[in-house]
């Protein structure tokens, strides 16, 4: 691939990026969740028991140890999340959704998915498809 095709590539991707982060974002928004939080409370619902080591939570979302402190503490005022000390280890705590994170992510799962939809409505199921496939060697 030529440089101009690569770069041109990685500013078309950048520019969707943005588009994604200003339509999902703020269907979001509503439910007073950015995408980042989003992330956070979709990887702890898909988790067994709802919970998940931070380490573990912070490579999931692709974010530093540091970075999902900062994420994590808002969200636990607001009684999101919820912290759990590890029986086994006491220097390793867990992330937990709780029962308002469970309900607050529920409802923002049905925006996010709205706007996700309306977000690729140009392209037809057989082109969605491609445009994952393509994608997902990169991630």
């Amino acid at each position: 691939m030529s440089d101009y095709i690569a770069e041109n590539l990685v500013i078309d991707l950048m520019n969707l990026q943005s588009i994604i982060q200003k339509k999902v974002g703020g269907a979001l928004s509503m439910h007073g969740l950015g995408l980042s939080d989003y992330f956070v409370l979709n990887q702890l619902y898909l988790a067994p028991a709802q919970k998940m080591r931070r380490s573990e939570l912070a490579e999931r979302v692709g974010l530093s140890p540091s970075g999902i402190t900062r994420l994590l503490n808002p969200l636990k005022k607001i009684g999101l999340v919820e912290k759990e000390a590890n029986a086994r280890d006491a220097r390793v705590s867990l992330v937990m959704l709780s029962a308002s994170g469970k309900t607050v992510y529920e409802e923002a799962k049905t925006a996010f998915s709205e706007a996700a939809n309306n977000l690729f409505t140009a392209l037809d199921a057989a082109k969605q498809d491609n445009l994952s496939s393509l994608i997902k060697p990169l991630l």
